[in-house]
């Protein structure tokens, strides 16, 4: 058995998407581990993966690379990631990463920017989030004026295209996680601001 709230201190059965239980393998139960070490309690995404952390292991050094290539801060990567979520629809994504942008810019600029208004924004971040919006909305709407307006906030070729993996990368994350049902933690909706919960009006409905 998965652990249960006893275990996590969750308060959530074991059920948090399509899918069944997977099997408890040593990956698995370290992204367990992993979770209840650095939040507390076990993931509904953390239990969604475990049916092959081998999957998202080599997801999160990709990411890993990107980031590191295109020296993006912790800032960038949360604009970046909410434009994405927000504009697939993901509500789980959309909510954590709300959090991560609320504790470095804000609450109300977190929401702000989850409702695709950019701003409280400058020119760089503002170049940032409309190129992830239209990754997450219609990549084939990218114009070569796009990429100029990225070069106009002085960023190079070499990490446009690391933002662009970047961008992907999670947007295929939050494909996956969409897809198969994961609901965002019953934990994660009470621990967000008002103003991050409010504008995620969209997604799988919290667990």
């Amino acid at each position: 058995m998965l652990p249960n709230s006893s275990d996590t201190g969750a308060g959530e059965s074991a059920a948090t998407s399509f899918l069944g239980e997977p099997s408890l393998s040593a990956g698995a139960l370290r992204l367990f581990d992993d979770d209840i070490k650095g939040v507390g309690y076990v993931m509904n995404v953390s239990r969604l993966w475990a049916h092959d952390p081998a999957a998202l292991d080599a997801l999160s050094d990709l990411l890993l690379h990107a980031t590191n290539a295109g020296s993006l801060t912790h800032r960038q990567r949360a604009i970046v990631i909410a434009c994405c979520a927000s504009t697939l629809g993901d509500s789980y994504c959309s909510l954590a990463w709300g959090k991560r942008l609320a504790d470095d810019a804000g609450a109300d600029v977190a929401g702000r920017v989850l409702r695709g208004d950019d701003g409280p924004l400058d020119g760089a971040e503002r170049a940032l989030a409309r190129w992830a919006r239209k990754l997450a909305g219609d990549p084939n709407s990218t114009t070569a004026d796009d990429v100029q307006a990225l070069r106009a906030e002085g960023f190079d070729d070499a990490t446009i295209f690391a933002v662009t993996v970047y961008a992907a990368l999670r947007i295929a994350f939050s494909t996956v996680n969409d897809a198969l049902g994961a609901r965002p933690d019953r934990q994660l909706g009470t621990d967000v601001p008002a103003e991050v919960r409010d504008a995620v009006d969209f997604g799988r409905p919290i667990a």
